[in-house]
């Protein structure tokens, strides 16, 4: 028997199962995660004139901004849509699972 609570994840994720699987919703939903993963790597960059003047050094010779700026963006997408995606399958699953006990408890009670 399932619970109300239970029940009322059902009904939930039957209404926004479709909306929430599609890329664009995951990446929108999931960027304040992806900056997070993201910023620390600006924040050492951009303090390590203060800590490793070595370091400091030899990003001035050898990287662009550019590709920091790139570098950046990627890990933000990467890891909201990667984040979204995830959490979207363990919801599915969860849904899936409830579903297959709903039906074999209506098997039950019919017989």
């Amino acid at each position: 028997m399932l619970t109300e609570r239970e029940k009322q994840f059902i009904q939930y994720w039957e209404a926004v199962r479709e909306r929430q699987s599609r890329w664009q919703q995951q990446l929108l939903a999931g960027i304040p995660v992806g900056l997070l993963f993201a910023l620390p790597v600006l924040l050492i960059v951009f303090t390590s004139k203060l800590w490793y003047k070595r370091a400091d050094m030899a990003m001035n010779g050898m990287m662009s901004p550019f590709v920091l700026i790139v570098a950046v963006f990627v890990i933000t997408v990467f890891v909201a849509i990667f984040y979204k995606r995830h959490q979207w399958d363990q919801k599915d699953q969860y849904y899936r699972q409830l579903k297959a006990r709903e039906e074999r408890d209506a098997k039950e009670g019919a017989a």
